[in-house]
């Protein structure tokens, strides 16, 4: 039985890494869009010549392990290494919790900065939790980010070293009195996992049979930010009329991995908002053949006004 890895909590949190150069096109919007579940009757997200073209809201997700160049990047897992996190097998990381605020509009394309600080390490008994916070920017305008991200990654087998637990997470529960607002079913296909890694997560665990059995999955598993953009997509067509701009956050609990050739069930609960110019949406998303949730405590914020633009 191997010995619990040795952390230093104090070094490793509130390590901020290197600036983060990292590129798009609006070829690569394209890309992704139609990987998160985006059709032909959303051409504004697909489509270059329309009068609406714009980027998906969730693309910056993918930016992190795209980086900067349009090749096939090779994949190291947790990105820079941290101090006081000893090395690890990336292959046994999976994706926790994510969220994402969208702060303003993104560009159609260009060059950009993701600025990232660990913001806690975190014990949970079978595995460690990592978790980063990630600033897209303009290099020459740093202080006004286009958006922020939160991600928590899980390292399987990397516990049991007496850290903190970590702090209690925001509970958002599907209302207990009421069925589902609306319910929108997207039958992914068996080269989905194919697809998405052409955005820039080149984690073979996606694509390789011999390496998903070995860390312990049947076959190789779709990315969580994949089943994560459908979920974001399911909501913003069926509540923001497929606006780029309405989407002013999302947060998600991944619980459970989706195979490609699934049925992805997005259930959506309408719940009283904070501000009157505000929508806010409670999610799940099951694999419709297993009945399981793979995405939980979900929440959406949307703009009722339709941009954020007029919060700057």
């Amino acid at each position: 039985m191997s010995s619990p890895p040795q952390v230093d909590v104090s070094k490793a949190v509130g390590f901020k890494q290197r600036p983060q150069r990292v590129i798009y096109t609006s070829r690569d919007l394209m890309l992704y869009a139609l990987s998160v579940g985006v059709r032909q009757d959303e051409l504004q997200f697909l489509y270059e010549n329309e009068s609406s073209f714009a980027a998906f809201p969730t693309y910056p997700l993918v930016l992190p392990l795209k980086r900067d160049n349009h090749g096939v990047s090779v994949y190291g897992g947790g990105g820079e290494d941290v101090p006081g996190i000893p090395p690890f097998d990336p292959n046994k990381l999976v994706h926790g919790d994510q969220s994402l605020e969208v702060l303003r509009p993104l560009p159609l394309g260009g060059e950009f900065e993701l600025h990232t600080t660990v913001t806690g390490v975190y014990d949970k008994g079978k595995g460690m939790v990592i978790e980063r916070t990630t600033q897209m920017v303009d290099p020459k305008d740093p202080s006004r980010p286009y958006s922020s991200m939160k991600g928590s990654a899980f390292v399987r087998g990397a516990g049991g070293w007496g850290g903190p637990k970590g702090p209690k997470q925001e509970s958002y529960e599907p209302p207990k009195d009421k069925q589902p607002d609306a319910v929108y079913e997207d039958k992914t296909n068996d080269e989905l996992a194919i697809l998405y890694r052409l955005s820039g997560d080149y984690n073979p665990l996606h694509i390789d049979p011999k390496i998903a059995p070995r860390v312990g999955f049947k076959k190789p598993i779709l990315h969580g930010l994949c089943t994560y953009g459908h979920a974001a997509h399911a909501i913003l067509k069926t509540f923001g009329q497929s606006n780029s701009n309405a989407l002013k956050s999302i947060t998600g609990r991944f619980t459970a991995p989706v195979y490609p050739g699934d049925t992805l069930v997005t259930k959506m609960w309408k719940v009283p908002a904070e501000h009157q110019d505000q929508e806010k949406i409670i999610f799940q998303v099951l694999a419709k053949e297993r009945d399981q949730i793979v995405i939980n405590g979900g929440c959406v914020v949307l703009w009722t006004n339709k941009g954020p633009q007029s919060k700057l």
